[in-house]
């Protein structure tokens, strides 16, 4: 008899992973990889070392690391069992980081119980990291950056091919509805890519499993679970929405909400991903010879891609990505669609835009 139905689920998600982190580990490393690619696939100290010199490479490079990122939760945990069991089965290295942000009481024994439980599905290396949350953005946001930055830091240490997230199907679907409450746009409507990161580190194999199929998982498999109180603390706008806003939109739309906004949340990415395509080669059309943006150009574009330019140029000239909303580029906007003698507008990051001369010109002040 085979696995139970949500355990088998799992483990193809997390096989198809694997099998996509070994063919790109294969790219760099195969005959027509460059002594620098065959250098960072064996380890990062030897990024700068090439084919030759004071570091001399491998005759074979070891396997790829992949490392699961664990809060102790239904998800990650299911993610975890599923990564050890399919990486005996391939040429894939797999451990596992637990990130202590420090917020609730205890959190050092929870990360150590995390800890106790990866090292007993074999995995190597483990590890806990304990972080700092910062203030900015909110709580949220800034436990969301201080947990990357984590794992970021353990990938380089470890040189990790890729980091497993435990990201669900209904997660995806809160993103996007978080991104619609925002009115951020269509990226904000396109949730989580299922690779992301530096060079696709990244990776998120349960977008399309929902959440129950992982915690049944993780029940037929006896895995014990960590229930974040954070995830049903009504204090946080994700929990809100989570236990509130989505049973609402069900109860007045029907089942299927949350498939619905997860397709609705791959049909965003892919046309967000041609619009940025589209404005990559616009940005170029519509610069003068100094550089600098001509306004003529701009106002002939359509206003999804000459947002973009814009947005590109803010962010290009030091403005915060996360500090950006969709309102300082309308304004900026206005410099070109709307012109009538408007003074500077003023961006995040101290960062300024004026029109000048039939210019756009975008600067730090």
């Amino acid at each position: 008899m085979g696995p139970h139905p949500a355990v088998a689920a799992i483990r193809l998600a997390v096989r198809r992973v694997l099998h996509d982190v070994l063919t790109e580990h294969s790219l760099r490393t195969g005959p027509h990889a460059t002594g620098a690619d065959r250098a960072r696939a064996a380890h990062p100290q030897f990024a700068d070392a090439g084919a030759t010199g004071a570091h001399a490479l491998p005759e074979r490079p070891p396997a790829p690391l992949v490392l699961v990122a664990c809060s102790g939760g239904a998800d990650s945990m299911a993610l975890a069992s599923a990564l050890a069991f399919e990486a005996r089965k391939l040429d894939v290295r797999a451990g596992g980081i637990t990130v202590d942000h420090n917020l609730q009481a205890g959190s050092g024994l929870r990360a150590a119980d995390v800890v106790s439980r990866l090292t007993a599905m074999d995995l190597d290396p483990v590890e806990a990291v304990a972080v700092h949350v910062g203030r900015d953005g909110g709580p949220e946001a800034a436990a969301r950056d201080a947990r990357y930055a984590a794992l970021d830091a353990a990938a380089e240490r470890h040189g990790a091919a890729a980091i497993l997230l435990g990201h669900t199907r209904d997660d995806q679907a809160e993103t996007v509805l978080l991104g619609l409450a925002r009115g951020s746009g269509i990226r904000s409507l396109s949730g989580m890519a299922a690779a992301s990161g530096p060079a696709g580190r990244y990776r998120r194999p349960f977008l399309q499993l929902d959440r129950q199929t992982a915690r049944k998982a993780c029940l037929v498999q006896s895995l014990p679970v960590w229930d974040d109180p954070h995830n049903t603390d009504p204090a946080y706008t994700r929990s809100r929405l989570r236990h509130e806003g989505l049973p609402a939109l069900e109860k007045a739309l029907g089942k299927g909400v949350v498939e619905a906004l997860a397709r609705t949340a791959q049909l965003s990415r892919d046309d967000a991903d041609a619009l940025d395509s589209w404005a990559t080669e616009a940005d170029r059309s519509v610069r003068d010879d100094a550089g600098e943006l001509e306004c003529a150009k701009l106002f002939t574009l359509p206003s999804a891609v000459r947002r973009r330019v814009l947005r590109r140029a803010i962010v290009g000239a030091g403005a915060p990505a996360g500090s950006l909303f969709a309102r300082h580029i309308e304004e900026v906007d206005r410099l070109i669609t709307g012109w009538r003698g408007q003074r500077a507008i003023n961006l995040p990051g101290r960062v300024e835009a004026r029109r000048q001369g039939g210019r756009l010109v975008i600067r730090q002040s």
